[in-house]
């Protein structure tokens, strides 16, 4: 492994950003940062599970197409030769998108790219592979009938959360900089909450999609980084429109360049529990710690509850309905592939009447005007992000909770709102593991939580698991 990243550490550590400037400056090439992800990813994948594929010869091929254009001096985009990996829910041109079912083919073709994945490639970004996914991305923890089990490298016999579980793990050990998750009830949030890494979901319709997940406007799709300003990077790039998407709407603008380093005049509305969760009493005394910390960054800081009931029951609707579109046109024999939790939930969407999902729109829309009025009198409303540590593997719930996301209360509501929402690492727990800090800011202010996101990460620091610590792997 290299040592040539003077001023940034060593390879395995370096942020997308600090890549870029390697390749500037001729510290380091793609060639080399790619040999040294391949060779990281295949030291620790068979016990983490973090890729379901890994396509070695086309990245190398890559990297060295790419180095060929910086000792030109001509990069072909802002994300020229940066690793950088894609969830296995989202289309990939010459790699298998089996959204984690044993109901798919590896067959394909695989010969289109989804808006995100094009526009990676197009910035000059290196596909590594497809990271690791439960079916159809339908719970918050990582495993599926086909890929089996993904773990936490803080500890193995720990879940690293989910959907975007495998993304998170990968971001966590730096196994690429720059990583695909998407977030249909906290998917992107709740991995990076149990891995300490950033991840952001972006107002709906800002970051293009295609084709829409069977969950409709309730996913969306984002950055997990191990920091704001890699996030930041990838953003810039995955936010440039396709026209496949009948969804997009509002240029994203987020021009958070400058150097602050305060939250002068930031309004703080600061919910422990959003008036109905019940909380680990460990992540409460980090929480209420990290929220300290911001009145010292010069935030105004008011306690309060946003005022609305859990919302529980609206969001199974609008999820349950849609896991029942996906087995709609599946036959007997492959609902016998699927996971049981996942079918259980298609099952009971298909109890749903007419009238109670109309009930379940309405409710959406009077909780989005709820979220809008909160936020004439605060900038940012900040919980925790998971009410809970990681749970053990293979299960799809922890132990003592009876209900499929009653231990993951505060990610789901701003799906049904649409809005910008951000997890980042806010302190240890009593176990030692991460725990995550939400920033949940109005429809279209993308910028506001990502630029006091970069603030909050200064102050409070990045958090590294253990292998990534020693070097062990």
């Amino acid at each position: 492994m290299s040592s040539v990243t003077k001023g940034f550490g060593t390879l395995r550590t370096l942020t997308a950003v600090e890549c870029i400037e390697l390749y500037k400056s001729g510290a380091t090439s793609p060639v080399e940062v790619i040999r040294d992800c391949l060779e990281r990813i295949d030291a620790v994948n068979a016990d983490l599970n973090a890729f379901c594929h890994v396509d070695a010869d086309a990245a190398l091929t890559a990297a060295r197409q790419s180095e060929e254009r910086w000792n030109k001096g001509q990069p072909i985009g802002v994300l020229d030769g940066v690793p950088a990996t894609i969830k296995d829910l989202t289309l990939t041109r010459g790699m298998p998108t089996r959204r984690g079912s044993a109901t798919t083919s590896a067959a394909g073709p695989w010969n289109e790219d989804a808006p995100l994945t094009a526009r990676m490639r197009e910035a000059g970004s290196i596909i590594l592979g497809k990271t690791t996914t439960p079916e159809f991305g339908w719970k918050g923890a990582t495993d599926s009938p086909l890929t089996g089990i993904t773990r936490n490298p803080w500890n193995p016999k720990l879940t690293p959360g989910g959907s975007s579980g495998g993304a998170a793990v990968a971001s966590a050990l730096n196994l690429g900089f720059l990583h695909q998750g998407s977030d249909g009830g906290g998917s992107i949030r709740i991995p990076a909450s149990f891995t300490g890494t950033f991840g952001f979901k972006p107002t709906f319709g800002y970051v293009p999609q295609w084709p829409l997940s069977a969950m409709g406007a309730l996913s969306h799709i984002g950055p997990m980084t191990r920091t704001v300003d890699d996030a930041l990077l990838m953003m810039d790039v995955i936010t440039r429109p396709d026209a496949r998407d009948g969804y997009s709407g509002t240029t994203y603008k987020a021009d958070v360049s400058g150097e602050t380093k305060s939250l002068d005049g930031i309004r703080v509305g600061y919910s422990r529990t959003l008036g109905y969760a019940d909380v680990a009493p460990d992540i409460l005394r980090v929480t209420d710690a990290a929220v300290q910390q911001l009145r010292g960054l010069g935030a105004e800081v008011v306690e309060v509850d946003p005022g609305f009931a859990n919302p529980v029951e609206v969001f199974a609707t609008f999820w349950f309905a849609g896991a029942t579109r996906l087995i709609a046109r599946m036959s007997e024999a492959q609902k016998e592939l699927l996971d049981p939790g996942f079918l259980d939930c298609a099952l009971r969407g298909e109890k749903i009447s007419l009238a109670e999902f109309k009930d379940a729109e309405q409710a959406r829309f009077d909780l989005s005007a709820k979220m809008a009025d909160f936020h004439e009198s605060f900038d940012l409303l900040i919980t925790p992000t998971v009410a809970i540590a990681p749970f053990p593997v293979g299960k799809d719930k922890p132990d003592g909770f009876s209900g499929w996301v009653d231990w993951t209360p505060f990610t789901y509501p701003f799906n049904l709102t649409q809005q910008p929402a951000a997890s980042l690492p806010s302190g240890l727990d009593d176990a030692g593991l991460p725990v995550g800090l939400q920033l949940v800011g109005p429809r279209y202010q993308d910028a506001h939580v990502l630029s006091a996101a970069r603030v909050i990460e200064r102050q409070l620091g990045r958090l590294t698991p253990p292998d990534l610590q020693t070097g062990s792997r």
